[in-house]
């Protein structure tokens, strides 16, 4: 995975196909130290409805733009991640 631009990554699908993507926002949990990222396709950016896709990330070695993506597997990632995506959500239509 590859950062293209401060908002924009680059992220292969299971066959090995690149697919860009905006990062919506990303954060971190201290109590965890775990880090994570709401992104969506960079097609829909624009559109009505958009599909967000959520990871955990780490950045590995000293380069900013090198990063290892992992699924959210656990109930509770899912809840503080949905958590604050609403929260932000809220704040864009105030």
């Amino acid at each position: 995975m590859a950062i293209e631009k401060e908002e924009r990554i680059v992220i292969p699908d299971e066959n090995g196909e690149e697919h860009l993507f905006e990062v919506l926002f990303t954060f971190d949990v201290d109590q965890t130290g775990h880090s994570y990222m709401a992104v969506v396709p960079a097609e829909q950016k624009e559109s009505d409805e958009v599909e967000v896709f959520a990871f955990r990330y780490e950045e590995k070695g000293n380069e900013e733009d090198d990063l290892s993506l992992f699924q959210i597997e656990s109930e509770e990632e899912w809840d503080m991640v949905e958590e604050m995506l609403n929260t932000l959500t809220d704040e864009d239509l105030a």
